[in-house]
C-alpha cells in the first residue's frame, strides 16, 4: 500500500467549525464525500470524518465530525488528508499519474541524453513540477506540462524533458 495525500487543510470557513481544503486529488467527489474517514499527517490530528462538503465560490469547504467551532477548525491548518492505495493502482486518464509512479523514474532529453533522476512532485498552485536530480547532484525543476514533458512511459521507466534553454542548466 501507498500512502497518497489527497488533499490539505486551509484556513477555518466561518465559525461553525468548516474548513478550506486545497484538493490533491482527480475525484474529490468521492474522496470528501459524507462518511469518509480520512487519515492525517500529522497522525495526532486524525482520523477525520468527512460531515458534509461543499464547493463555494471554486473552493472546496469541508466539515469534519467533532470539529464544531472556529478554533478546532483552526487548530488543523496545515494538516494532511492521506489515504491508502494499492501501489500498483492506475488512474483512468492516460496522461495522469500518482506521484510514486513517477518519483524514480529516469529523465532524459528527447532525443534520449540523460538528464537526470525524478526525485520528487511538488504541487504548486500554478502547476505541478517535477523535481530532477542532475547527476551531478544539481536539482532542477522542470514544469509538469506536455510542451515540457511531452511523454511519460512508466514501462519504460523514464520521462522525456524538452530542453528548452535555460531549462536544464541555467547557464545556457
Amino acid at each position: 500500500m501507498i500512502e497518497l495525500s489527497v488533499g490539505r487543510i486551509g484556513r477555518a470557513h466561518g465559525i461553525r467549525g468548516d474548513v478550506l481544503v486545497e484538493p490533491r486529488t482527480d475525484d474529490p467527489g468521492s474522496r470528501f464525500a459524507p462518511g469518509v474517514v480520512l487519515r492525517t499527517d500529522p497522525a495526532a490530528t486524525g482520523p477525520l470524518t468527512v460531515e458534509s462538503a461543499r464547493w463555494q465560490s471554486g473552493r472546496l469547504v469541508v466539515r469534519f465530525a467533532g470539529v464544531d467551532d472556529r478554533s478546532a477548525a483552526e487548530a488543523l491548518r496545515g494538516t494532511l488528508l492521506v489515504v491508502d492505495i494499492d501501489e500498483h493502482e492506475s488512474l483512468d486518464d492516460p496522461d495522469e499519474f500518482y506521484d510514486h509512479q513517477l518519483v524514480g523514474l529516469a529523465a532524459v532529453t528527447v532525443a534520449g541524453d540523460p538528464v537526470g533522476t525524478v526525485s520528487d512532485v511538488l504541487h504548486l498552485p500554478a502547476q505541478d513540477v517535477l523535481a530532477i536530480t542532475r547527476p551531478d547532484g544539481r536539482e532542477v525543476l522542470v514544469p509538469f506540462v506536455s510542451e515540457l514533458v511531452p511523454a511519460v512511459d512508466l514501462d519504460a521507466g523514464q520521462v522525456q524533458v524538452e530542453p528548452i534553454g535555460g531549462l536544464l542548466d541555467p547557464e545556457d
